[in-house]
C-alpha cells in the first residue's frame, strides 16, 4: 500500500514552506555528517512506563528525534511510526513514514478530527493487534526540526499513524 500526503488547500506558499520545512529537517537530521554513528535505542515494552503521559519537548530534545529516525530506520520492515516513550523517552515527539520520508514531529496535537472507524493495530512495543478507533481526516499541529510551528491536514493511513502515536504521548495503550 503506498502512502500518500495530500494538501486541502493549493495555496503555493503553502506548499513550498512544507516542502522546505521538510528538507530543512532532512538537511538537519543529517548533520552534515558530523555524527559519528546512528543511535538505534532499544524498544520499550513495560506497560506502567507506556502508560505515562509524556512531558512537553523542548529544543533541547532535537537529539530524541534523531534517535528516533535511526531507530525507525533500523525497524522499518515492520514499523511505520513511533513514539519518544518507545525508546525510552517521557517526551512528546513522535516520527511518521509518510510513504517517501519520515517526518519528526514535536509536541504534536490533533486539532481536528473526523470520520470515525473501527480499525486493528499492532504496536512495536506491545505483542497482538487490538481493536481501536480511529479518523480518516485529522489536522496535527506541531514544531519541526528548526521549532516552526507547522499544521497539516492528513487522512486515511497517514493520518491512522499519527493518532496512533499521538496516542502514546498520552499514555494511551490499544
Amino acid at each position: 500500500m503506498y502512502m500518500y500526503y495530500r494538501i486541502e488547500n493549493d495555496d503555493a506558499y503553502q506548499i513550498i514552506t512544507w516542502v522546505k520545512s521538510l528538507l530543512y529537517d532532512y538537511r538537519n537530521s543529517k548533520d552534515n555528517g558530523k555524527r559519528e554513528k546512528e543511535m538505534v535505542q532499544q524498544i520499550m515494552h513495560d506497560p506502567l512506563f507506556l502508560a505515562q503521559k509524556s512531558e512537553p519537548a523542548t529544543k533541547a530534545d532535537l537529539q530524541v528525534g534523531k534517535d528516533l529516525q535511526d531507530t525507525l530506520k533500523a525497524h522499518r520492515e515492520g514499523c511505520v511510526g513511533m513514539a519518544a516513550n518507545m525508546i525510552g523517552v517521557k517526551k512528546n515527539i513522535i516520527i511518521v513514514n509518510m510513504g517517501f520520508f519520515d517526518v519528526v514531529m514535536f509536541n504534536p496535537v490533533i486539532v481536528s478530527k473526523s470520520g470515525a472507524y473501527e480499525t486493528e493495530e499492532g504496536c512495536l512495543s506491545l505483542s497482538g493487534i487490538r481493536k481501536t478507533t480511529r479518523f480518516e481526516n485529522i489536522e496535527v499541529e506541531y514544531q519541526d526540526f528548526s521549532w516552526k510551528k507547522q499544521r497539516q491536514k492528513l487522512s486515511g493511513w497517514t493520518a491512522q499513524i499519527v493518532q496512533h502515536e499521538v496516542d502514546h504521548c498520552n499514555g494511551i495503550l490499544i
